[in-house]
């Protein structure tokens, strides 16, 4: 019996050695898709990510540590547990959801593309033929562009950060840019360097490659960090904060359907 009882205190203690600690929360973000996430001059970082991902972090009694990352390299580094969660405007796709988990959603929002003003450009094969798309690395705006359109002559331009791509529409090097609405929206076109481009085209639809909103994405064994971001994530707003926040941001429900 003692011998028993020995094993089972062992068993007890081993356990809670390798039990999962999460007073400390550690996000992957690319700081380079306003308004979700940017730097300002200071150094700091800011966004509507950046303050539910903090407004996550005070509800489970935690510390919020942001660690910047490329966002073609995001999946990788979580995976190697550079950080716990990937909280980047990471968009819940069915690829993605191969390789790593998702909390709950965070908002949805859609897909379009951005050309100089009266350039005639839809997005669409036939009108984009021969002409070249940025899209920043990684993103499904990425998938989207290699699936449907780099086959049919297209040429699809990858670049490590969106800030990268808007310099080379600027510079005439592309001809257009496919990125998420509401960054380009808010980021890009209602900004001085945006002057003179216009969104072409509507609202790009796909849940194959475009997937259906975006949440944080986590690995697939930290179920109990799942479970815990999706209670705040959902006392958020159910409380009236999620609102709180998105109205700093935008003038429209970004949470969508």
């Amino acid at each position: 019996m003692k011998k028993l009882a020995l094993c089972m205190a062992l068993a007890i203690m081993a356990t809670g050695a390798h039990a999962k600690d999460w007073s400390t929360i550690r996000f992957g973000v690319d700081a380079s898709y306003p308004p979700f996430e940017s730097k300002g001059a200071d150094g700091k970082l800011a966004g509507f990510d950046i303050d539910l991902g903090n407004e996550i972090c005070k509800r489970l009694a935690a510390r919020c540590v942001w660690v910047e990352n490329d966002f073609d390299g995001m999946i990788p580094a979580l995976k190697a547990k550079k950080f716990d969660g990937v909280l980047s405007s990471m968009s819940m796709t069915p690829q993605r959801a191969e390789q790593i988990a998702f909390s709950s959603k965070l908002f949805n929002t859609p897909t379009r593309l951005v050309a100089k003003t009266g350039s005639n450009i839809q997005p669409s094969a036939d009108s984009l033929k021969g002409k070249a798309v940025g899209v920043e690395q990684g993103t499904i705006q990425e998938t989207y562009a290699k699936t449907y359109w780099e086959p049919k002559g297209i040429k699809v331009v990858p670049y490590q950060n969106q800030d990268q791509v808007y310099t080379d529409l600027l510079s005439g090097r592309l001809d257009a840019s496919l990125q998420d609405a509401v960054e380009a929206d808010i980021g890009f076109l209602k900004t001085p360097r945006g002057t003179g481009f216009e969104f072409a085209g509507k609202d790009i639809d796909d849940p194959k490659t475009l997937g259906n909103g975006a949440g944080i994405g986590l690995r697939k064994d930290d179920a109990d960090l799942k479970a815990k971001l999706d209670h705040a994530i959902a006392d958020i707003i159910k409380d009236g904060t999620y609102e709180k926040i998105e109205k700093k941001y935008f003038t429209f429900d970004v949470y969508g359907g």
